[in-house]
Formats: C-alpha cells, sequence, structure tokens
C-alpha cells in the first residue's frame, strides 16, 4: 500500500539532526566599526526588543517566536508558524 510506505519512509527521516538558529536581529556596519570592536563592545542590531524573533530549519523561517529563559538559558516561545495567519 503507498501510504504505508510513505509513513514507513518519513520515519526514516525523523532522527536526522538538522541545524535550528534564532535570529534576534541584524544590522550594517562600516568595516571600520568592525575592526574596531572588542571586548564589551555593544553592536545595536535593527529589531526592537519587543518584536518576535525568527525561527529558522536550515536557513529556511518556519516560526516567529518571544525570547524566554529556561533555568539560566535562552529558549524560544513560538508564537507564530510561518506561511500561517493568525
Amino acid at each position: 500500500m503507498i501510504v504505508d510506505t510513505e509513513t514507513k519512509d518519513l520515519g526514516l527521516l525523523l532522527d536526522v539532526k538538522v541545524r535550528l538558529t534564532v535570529q534576534l536581529g541584524s544590522c550594517h556596519l562600516p568595516m571600520k566599526e568592525i575592526l574596531e570592536l572588542s571586548s564589551g563592545s555593544v553592536i545595536q542590531l535593527n529589531q526592537e526588543a519587543k518584536d518576535p524573533v525568527g525561527l529558522y530549519v536550515n536557513d529556511k523561517l518556519i516560526a516567529y517566536g518571544e525570547v524566554v529563559v529556561v533555568e539560566d538559558h535562552f529558549g524560544i516561545k513560538i508564537t507564530e508558524l510561518a506561511g500561517k495567519q493568525k
């Protein structure tokens, strides 16, 4: 049966590890400023603290979320799946 074969094939992928990335924001800096960076330097990003962050799997945006703290570690609380309307 085709459905059983597809389900079995999908099962083979469930343990494949993928890279998960959270993007807080970005900015453009002149090379001069980059070369002047040192310990303690602060770089202001284009995103405001209240804005949702992007969650990427292998460089593909899959969701948006809020940064949270979980037992002294950063985490992300998913607020919206990419491509889905609220």
